[in-house]
C-alpha cells in the first residue's frame, strides 16, 4: 500500500504494545502523512498515556524534539508512572481483547468495517471476521 501506516498496535517497545505506534502517529501526523487517525485524546493512545501517567502535549512535544524509540523510551520511563511486569501484562492482554462493549461501540465498528470495505471496493462480508479493534487496526492498514 502506498498510504503510510504507523506499526501495528501488536508491536511492543519496551515490552509495551501501543507505544511504537503512538510514537510512529506523532510522527507521522507531524510529516503530513496521516490525517484520520483518533490521536492522543481518544482510543488506545488515551489509554496508554493514561496508564503512563503523561499528557498528550508532553509526549508530542518529546517525540517531535527527535531521538529514537530507545531514547524515547527511556524518556517515558523517566517521566511517566513504572510500569510492573504485571502493569504492562495485563495492558498488552487488554489492548488485545478490547472489542465493542456496547451498542454505541458495535455501531463504530460496524463503520470501521464498512469505511474498510468500501476502501477495498469490496462487500463488508467478504472482509476477514475480526471481533477486536486491534483486528480491525491490523485489517485496515494491510496486515490481516
Amino acid at each position: 500500500m502506498a498510504d503510510a501506516y504507523p506499526r501495528s498496535p501488536k508491536a511492543t517497545l519496551g515490552g509495551i504494545m501501543h507505544l511504537g505506534r503512538l510514537i510512529d502517529k506523532v510522527r507521522l501526523r507531524h510529516a503530513g502523512q496521516i490525517q484520520d487517525y483518533n490521536y492522543l485524546t481518544a482510543g488506545f493512545d488515551k489509554y496508554l498515556l493514561d496508564l503512563l501517567g503523561l499528557a498528550g502535549e508532553a509526549f508530542e512535544r518529546q517525540v517531535l524534539a527527535g531521538g529514537t524509540d530507545d531514547e524515547l523510551l527511556a524518556w517515558v520511563r523517566r517521566e511517566g508512572k513504572p510500569l510492573t511486569e504485571t502493569d504492562m501484562r495485563l495492558w498488552n492482554q487488554g489492548l488485545l481483547k478490547a472489542a465493542p462493549k456496547d451498542e454505541a461501540a458495535q455501531q463504530r465498528f460496524q463503520g470501521r468495517l464498512a469505511e474498510i470495505a468500501a476502501k477495498r471496493r469490496v462487500p463488508v462480508a467478504s472482509l476477514p471476521s475480526v471481533t477486536t479493534w486491534v483486528e480491525a487496526i491490523e485489517l485496515d492498514e494491510g496486515r490481516l
